[in-house]
């Protein structure tokens, strides 16, 4: 019995399907993490390309889009657990040029930006009340790394009532080793998956209308 014959006879992945209300999250897509010598390289750059398709998408529907980055205090007084297993992560400081989102990503007005200092978006943030507010059911997920802040921030939305999609070549990692097995269990337990092809399909077909 393969693998995934194990979880299919056990009753996993079964597909939630787009809600009502989508909107368009976008994780940590800022230079330092396109740059191999800092926290990139894999499949971060293709993925960032692709999420630029996506965004065009949200912004023609009118869905709402949040951004995050990880922003540590310059002195990394608020660094915790995290920045002590990668110190690295405390270079990552508001003006430091490695923690802005690339240029082909940048937020417009009405979109929302939320530092973080955690691998969720959600943890100690504003995002989970920022989706109640609109209505949210349905969190389109993009950005970097699967493996780690997406994989969090999947779990999260989950645990938060929301249907996690991850649109699959608009997510990333540094090695896709951990991206493959990270985008294979995340579908079985807790998401959605999707490509952007599959998802402008299931949009044309209004199965989640703008």
């Amino acid at each position: 019995m393969s693998d995934l014959d194990i979880y299919r006879h056990q009753g996993f992945a079964t597909p939630m399907g787009l809600g009502q209300a989508p909107a368009v999250l976008i994780i940590d897509f800022v230079h330092g993490f396109t740059d191999p010598d800092h926290f990139g390289g894999g499949n971060i750059g293709p993925a960032i390309e692709r999420t630029v398709e996506l965004l065009a998408l949200a912004r023609a529907r009118g869905w709402p889009v949040a951004h995050t980055r990880v922003v540590y205090a310059d002195d990394g007084s608020d660094g915790g657990p995290f920045a002590l297993k990668v110190p690295a992560l405390l270079t990552l400081t508001e003006t430091s040029p490695l923690s802005q989102i690339v240029p082909e990503l940048t937020p417009v007005a009405g979109e929302a930006v939320f530092r973080k200092q955690h691998a969720s978006a959600f943890f100690g943030t504003g995002l989970a009340p920022w989706m109640a507010s609109r209505r949210v059911d349905t969190v389109l997920v993009a950005g970097c790394t699967t493996s780690g802040c997406v994989r969090a921030s999947v779990i999260d939305a989950s645990a938060h009532g929301l249907r996690p999609i991850v649109v699959t070549d608009c997510v990333g990692d540094r090695a896709l080793g951990p991206h493959e097995a990270n985008l294979f269990d995340m579908g079985q337990k807790y998401a959605d998956l999707m490509d952007l092809d599959a998802l402008r399909e299931a949009v044309s077909r209004n199965a989640a209308p703008g």
